[in-house]
């Protein structure tokens, strides 16, 4: 779409509009943007050419990522659930088949919480690698002096799609069928997987409590009417929990075909980012003093916040991280839903206080109503201000999302035809309005680091 001979009703609607533009560009043109995908790679050199155009020069830095260490691979929770349900047939004749059940339903577990749920990278080199991208530009004051940096950021990454929120489509206009839709089954499959995994972990220690020292408590439940009724209901549980452990390998699928084409989530971010950018760059004399912009499009977010947690640990120690704030921008589309991410509860991070204040005084002078409040604690995964926040940075995540799973979420759903521009336009407003008190801020107190 050409903007060149348009005109527009207030200053910043141009770049609200080319805002607009990106998003179609990155839904239609390249689509699905897995981590580590050349669909990523694509959308990052396209968002370095665009800083170039505007004479900003942008910096690559690489790194590796294993796509389906973390939330990616959850599948793989649901294939060991249904191979403990197979292998449940075999320890009945064979006690000495509880040992290696044990030992695969530990180390789905503790993966489970030190990769999915926490986001560590100790797993890393067990899963297929990949190449992804930090793509960033800077913006600094004509003088080239600067006493604060101001960090936008976005993922330039997608999900694959996850089936469960994707068949709850059919139930788009009547929202409690879709949220049962996806969190039954998904409930129900986490259940099931952990009646297998933490059953096998008993049997393993009870057996081998009695096998190897003859313990008495151990041979008391072998032998008691308990047990007896135990081994009967469990002639059924498996050929149950198999049922649900498939729905847990129907989670996300792999196929990137089906991956989600990422409009909202998070082509709107990476676009605002760069239209701010864009902004200053154009209009020198609305830049805040000695204050330095920096556009940052964070590779595989989706994978485990892996590009925000690679550029913090690249550029430790180094000024680039010194008295920086951080607006990350992840989804705005939602026009009812503006809000601020102000926690990562499964990372156990809260973000910063002030940032939050500036968010919600913008919302109130811009008359954003929210059916959230205008502030959300992030329910499930994490956000990349949290590798921010652990690095020394004050930074708060700014969404228009209905946080509650929906049909759209992570899904091939996500388009830009569900959304109006003009939602992305408000977006643009607050990230303006919240940087000029960033401004303010710096010069009546200075930097006072995260306020937790």
């Amino acid at each position: 779409m050409s903007i060149e001979n348009e005109t527009y009703s207030t200053p910043t609607e141009k770049y609200a509009s080319e805002a607009y533009d990106i998003v179609q560009y990155a839904e239609k043109e390249i689509g699905s943007r897995l981590p580590g995908s050349d669909g990523e790679k694509k959308f990052a050199d396209y968002m370095g050419k665009k800083l170039e155009d505007i004479g900003i020069k942008p910096v690559k830095e690489e790194f590796s990522v294993s796509p389906r260490a973390s939330i990616g691979g959850i599948p793989y929770a649901g294939y060991a659930g249904i191979i403990l349900c197979v292998a449940y047939y075999f320890a009945r004749h064979m006690p000495a088949v509880w040992f290696p059940m044990a030992f695969l339903s530990l180390l789905v577990i503790v993966w489970l919480v030190v990769s999915v749920f926490l986001y560590h990278t100790c797993f890393d080199m067990f899963f297929k690698r990949e190449i992804s991208q930090n793509v960033y530009g800077e913006l600094t004051p004509p003088d080239g002096e600067y006493d604060y940096t101001i960090i936008l950021s976005g993922h330039t990454d997608t999900s694959w799609c996850w089936k469960h929120s994707e068949h709850s489509f059919k139930h788009r206009n009547n929202p409690v069928k879709g949220m049962v839709e996806t969190y039954a089954k998904v409930g129900f499959g986490a259940v099931c997987f952990f009646v297998m995994a933490l059953t096998s972990i008993f049997m393993a220690v009870v057996l081998g409590a009695y096998t190897l020292s003859g313990a008495e408590w151990a041979y008391n439940i072998l032998n008691s009417q308990g047990y007896d009724v135990f081994q009967n209901v469990m002639i059924f549980v498996p050929m149950v929990c198999a049922v649900g452990c498939c729905f847990v390998t129907m989670w996300a699928d792999p196929d990137p075909r089906n991956a989600s084409r990422g409009a909202m989530d998070n082509a709107t971010g990476i676009a605002l980012s760069y239209e701010v950018i864009k902004y200053f760059k154009e209009n020198p004399e609305k830049l805040p003093p000695r204050c330095r912009i920096i556009d940052f499009n964070c590779g595989s977010e989706e994978a485990g916040l892996r590009g925000s947690k690679a550029f913090t640990e690249q550029h430790k120690g180094e000024p680039i991280l010194d008295n920086a704030w951080n607006i990350n921008t992840d989804s705005v589309a939602d026009k009812d839903y503006f809000e601020v991410v102000i926690k990562d509860d499964w990372q156990f991070t809260r973000f910063d206080k002030d940032l939050e204040e500036m968010f919600k005084q913008t919302f109130d002078e811009l008359g954003i109503e929210s059916k959230t409040g205008g502030c959300i604690h992030n329910p499930v995964g994490g956000c990349d201000s949290t590798p921010m926040t652990k690095a020394g940075i004050k930074s708060v995540t700014f969404a228009a999302q209905n946080p509650v799973l929906t049909y759209y979420y992570h899904t091939w759903r996500d388009t830009s035809d569900r959304f109006e521009p003009e939602t992305v336009g408000k977006g643009f407003d607050v990230i303006l309005g919240v940087i000029d008190k960033i401004a303010r801020f710096q010069e009546e107190n200075g930097f006072n680091g995260p306020q937790k």
